[in-house]
């Protein structure tokens, strides 16, 4: 037997007298002994151990303290994980929100010309109509006078034109900007797609 050994059977005879030495309850179950004397008994046991059992003990705290780490790791991953997932939720939602927007300004944009058109028909008309009356109403200089009126109704006519050319072209401009926006927002710098 090493003199290791020997001390540390020697200190677990202690431990023993120290329990024997103590205070019996419920007919000797239970000893009551002195927590210092305890302590100090085990301290030496501990530092008599070999260096390898004291290694393995380091080891084994150093592997909860990498069990306990690692656990925060994953947690604070999962949390990322989550907030991000939480983020792009909300950059869809953002996206959807546009999309509805520029669909609001297209159904807009093709009233207001409709209404355009509409009205640029109705007064075509009323036009027609005055000319139609004028043309009976007297028939010297009837020709000049419907060439008069054939011309501002042309002009009228260009107007308009133009007026409906406009607002097609600014419903072209919104839907391109729309699509655009729509495009951007799913396709970083580097042009690749985002996930």
């Amino acid at each position: 037997m090493s003199a290791q050994q020997s001390n540390i059977y020697n200190l677990l005879g202690k431990l023993e007298e120290a329990m024997d030495r103590g205070f019996p309850l419920l007919s000797s179950y239970m000893v009551v002994v002195k927590r210092d004397t305890v302590e100090t008994l085990l301290d030496n046991i501990y530092a008599s151990l070999p260096t390898e059992v004291q290694d393995a003990r380091s080891l084994l705290r150093r592997r909860d303290e990498i069990q306990h780490e690692a656990q925060q790791r994953a947690e604070k991953v999962i949390r990322d994980a989550q907030a991000e997932a939480a983020r792009l939720l909300s950059e869809s939602d953002l996206l959807k929100a546009v999309q509805r927007e520029a669909q609001k300004i297209k159904e807009q944009v093709i009233a207001d010309c409709d209404a355009m058109k509409r009205q640029a028909m109705e007064e075509a008309d009323a036009i027609r109509s005055q000319a139609n009356d004028e043309v009976l109403r007297t028939k010297e200089g009837a020709s000049v006078y419907a060439e008069q009126v054939l011309t501002n109704l042309e002009q009228n006519l260009n107007q308009l034109q133009q007026i409906v050319k406009s607002g097609q072209v600014q419903l072209e401009r919104q839907r391109s900007e729309a699509v655009t926006a729509a495009y951007s927002g799913n396709v970083d710098t580097a042009g690749s797609y985002k996930m």
